[in-house]
């Protein structure tokens, strides 16, 4: 699938879950209940030792049971594990940093890569890197009127939120009204409590409810 067709696929979801477990059948277990609850686009976070052998596992059942699902790595910081998981299947690189050797092998590969920006200099450099989506990070450190600020100065731009989102109607109006086209959910849908018990059941469920809330916000409109 191409850039484009991802970044459209990232703006109709709305909300882009995101986890790391360092268990592969936890991760598996994962991936089904929110794809079940009907998400085809989520984050796999690079932040343990498992995370490449666990992300080649995923990638291997979803070719099987789950084709149209999108499957993007986080928290990539260098060069060499875009490279790693790019070429372990990744459909798109999501970092918390704008690394220009990121950038590099993003461009490489032809691959949609959202870098994590929390200034206007930064926003700026992406931009003229190429990107085309932007991960605001730390969201709960910026605010949605961050948002309403700089939007104005950069055109053609998509802005993705990670952090200070809860999954409530209030909290992602407050969000979309600004203008973010999608919001990263970690803890606050995959809870310790979900992975702690493997309750997927209650996992798919709250996934189903969290789309819900996200497709009725305002959309800034």
């Amino acid at each position: 699938m191409g850039m484009e067709q991802i970044r459209q696929k990232i703006k109709e979801q709305r909300v882009l879950p995101l986890f790391y477990h360092d268990n592969a059948d936890t991760c598996v277990s994962v991936m089904r209940a929110l794809y079940d609850g009907g998400i085809r686009c989520l984050e796999f976070t690079n932040r343990g030792f498992f995370a490449i052998d666990n992300f080649r596992r995923m990638v291997a059942v979803r070719n099987e049971f789950m084709p149209d699902l999108l499957l993007a790595t986080g928290t990539v910081k260098t060069a060499e594990d875009a490279t790693r998981f790019a070429e372990a299947g990744a459909d798109f690189l999501i970092s918390p940093v704008f690394d220009p050797g990121v950038a590099e092998v993003a461009q490489l590969y032809k691959m949609l890569w959202i870098p994590g920006c929390t200034t206007p200099t930064e926003i700026h450099a992406a931009q003229k890197a190429g990107c085309t989506v932007i991960k605001l990070f730390p969201g709960n450190m910026l605010g949605p009127g961050f948002v309403e600020a700089i939007a104005p100065l950069f055109m053609g731009l998509d802005y993705v939120v990670t952090g200070g989102v809860e999954p409530t109607m209030e909290s992602m109006n407050s969000w979309f009204k600004a203008g973010v086209v999608a919001v990263g959910l970690g803890s606050k849908l995959i809870t310790k409590e979900v992975l702690a018990t493997g309750n997927y059941e209650q996992l798919k469920t709250q996934t189903r409810n969290i789309i819900a809330i996200a497709r009725g916000a305002n959309q800034g409109s």
